[in-house]
Parts: structure tokens; sequence; C-alpha cells
């Protein structure tokens, strides 16, 4: 069993950035691959990035390559996500997910934090 708690959203201008955080409970984080997903009013929850259970492999969703960064630290069962250069369409809940199975597929991901909202202002 695994608890999420995503934590570091909020308001910020566009091009500026954020970094949300998602603690973890439970002594098998590490054995998990961890996500983040994003749904945006009106619409389907998104893949946005995740990271292997080691961190060494790290998997983004064409939209947020180059501007986010997804890291975990398996001894602090904390995984982050690094966002850059935020725009107006990166405004969402960002969920934190915690699963075994395919990387971006949200149906794969057995543990869902509460999300966390962010807005880009323009």
């Amino acid at each position: 069993q695994v608890q999420l708690v995503e934590s570091g959203g909020g308001l910020v201008q566009a091009g500026g950035s954020l970094r949300l955080s998602c603690a973890a409970s439970g002594r098998t984080f590490s054995r998990y691959r961890m996500g983040w997903f994003r749904q945006a009013p009106g619409k389907e929850r998104e893949f946005v990035a995740a990271v292997s259970w080691s961190g060494g492999s790290t998997y983004y969703a064409d939209s947020v390559k180059g501007r986010f960064t997804i890291s975990r630290y398996n001894a602090k069962s904390t995984v982050y996500l690094q966002m850059n250069s935020l725009k107006p369409e990166d405004t969402a809940v960002y969920y934190c997910a915690a699963g075994r199975g395919a990387t971006m597929m949200s149906s794969e991901y057995d543990y869902w934090g509460q999300g966390t909202q962010v807005t880009v202002s323009s």
C-alpha cells in the first residue's frame, strides 16, 4: 500500500517555474515507477512524465519535453516535477501516481494522490 500527497502547486505567470513534490508513505516506494499526470477542466487526464524505480530512466510527454524534469529521491520517498517555462496551457490539476505497468497509461497506475492545482496566467 502506498499513500501519496502532492504539494507545490500555485499561481505563476507564463514563463515562470514551479516545483511539485509528491511524498509517499509505505516501505515499498522504491519498487514503483512514479508518474505525474494532469487534468485540465473539460479534458481527460493526460500523462506528463514518469521515472523508473531507480531513477535511471525518465519519460516525458512531447508537450513538456525540454521544460519539465522528473526526479525521485528514494531515501525520502519523494518524487519531484520541476516545471520551467510554464505556459497557460499547462494549467491543470497535477496528480502523482505509483504503478508497475506501462509508463504512460493512467490505468496502469495503482495509487494516486489527491492532486495539486497549477495555474499559469498569461
